[in-house]
């Protein structure tokens, strides 16, 4: 009997070989900006020499392209591909929902206070609409579901929250953030950019109403392509902001000017695409989705969490204090620590300084290692900080 391909664990020396950047450098800043993969830039290039050759003659190919992104997200998410929108950035899909929701005056929303700049100021500017923020306090990134549920009350309509924290990378438990929400008939916005690319998620099993992320950071896909997801039910439960000639049915005949918007998530869309980075992106997807994630599983998330306790482990080997939490359903690919010795934004120059890439972030050093990551980059990084003195 022949195995089944997709059954097979991933070689991860394959995976890593398509990572251009383990040639330079022990990268470990996924959470800010993810490398782009070989195939991933073989897509951009092939587009560039496209458009420098042939103008828009072939524009009908890059659509085909580039539009394969819906059917490759909502594999990964277990959505309808007319349940997606190709959007620029997480902002733009918080402001999708946080603009076209129908608030009224005394309505509230609830968030998390360690929430990323993103996902708190699209809320807090429905003040001038009567709408208002809780923010919900959160103390050294955990997440406490007694207060959520204390700060939801009749007029809450919607709790927002990262999926994965970018500062210590607490994962939330969707299902129960979700179960929470839906049990008082609120509905639940999911910031999903710290999460999407290596951890499996089931949106209809879980019942998520509203997702957003960027492709530039798990996803390894260029910056200014990103996933937008809107449960059927509640296409029209919000109104299109930025609607454009691709929002409506007939986008493409431009004589046409009835507003007959398009009867899925594409509406959001607007007017032209980032082409190129729709482009990257949807190469970049497919890779993961070869790699095994799916909505049930993925062995990069395994492989991260493995690489990141090994890290975890070498660091604090040599006196560095992990201030992330490790539980088996909240630790995630980022890890926050103090070094052993000298000023973190100090050390972060001189691990630069050495080809080591991590982040400096609310005080501490971050690592976010991708599956591509290995041992060998992590006693790197080990080496570096213990010859700071």
């Amino acid at each position: 009997m022949t195995d089944n391909p997709s059954s097979r664990p991933p070689s991860w020396d394959a995976f890593r070989a398509q990572m251009p950047i383990t040639a330079k450098w022990a990268y470990f800043d996924n959470a800010a900006v993810g490398p782009l993969p070989a195939v991933a830039r073989t897509a951009i290039l092939q587009w560039a020499t496209e458009a420098a050759e042939e103008g828009d003659t072939v524009w009908p190919q890059w659509l085909a392209r580039g539009t394969k992104v819906r059917r490759l997200a909502a594999q990964i998410l277990n959505a309808a591909d007319d349940e997606i929108a190709i959007i620029n950035n997480t902002t733009h899909g918080i402001t999708l929902v946080a603009e076209g929701f129908p608030w009224k005056a005394g309505d509230n929303v609830v968030t998390l206070d360690n929430e990323f700049p993103s996902n708190l100021f699209p809320w807090l500017n429905l003040a001038d609409r009567g709408v208002d923020v809780r923010r919900v306090p959160v103390e050294g990134g955990r997440v406490d579901w007694d207060r959520i549920t204390a700060a939801c009350d009749a007029r809450t309509r919607l709790i927002t929250a990262s999926w994965v924290g970018y500062a210590l990378g607490w994962r939330l438990e969707v299902d129960k953030l979700v179960q929470l929400a839906h049990d008082r008939n609120i509905l639940v916005f999911l910031d999903a950019i710290q999460g999407m690319g290596v951890f499996p998620l089931d949106v209809q099993g879980t019942g998520v109403d509203f997702l957003a992320a960027d492709g530039h950071k798990w996803m390894l896909g260029p910056e200014g392509a990103g996933l937008f997801y809107v449960r059927r039910e509640h296409l029209d439960r919000l109104h299109p902001i930025g609607v454009g000639w691709n929002s409506v049915v007939q986008s493409g005949d431009f004589s046409n000017t009835d507003m007959n918007l398009k009867p899925e998530a594409a509406r959001y869309e607007g007017g032209s695409q980032n082409m190129v980075g729709t482009i990257g992106l949807a190469a970049s997807l497919q890779l993961l989705v070869d790699a095994g994630l799916s909505p049930s599983s993925s062995p990069l998330a395994d492989r991260v969490l493995a690489v990141t306790d090994y890290a975890c482990d070498r660091l604090a080997s040599i006196g560095a204090e992990v201030a992330s939490c490790r539980a088996d359903n909240q630790r995630s690919g980022i890890v926050a620590f103090d070094p052993p010795a000298g000023d973190p934004s100090d050390v972060r120059r001189h691990c630069l300084r050495a080809g080591v890439a991590l982040s400096y972030r609310g005080g501490r050093l971050r690592i976010s290692p991708h599956a591509y990551c290995n041992e060998e980059d992590v006693d790197r990084l080990i080496g570096v900080l213990q010859t700071v003195g």
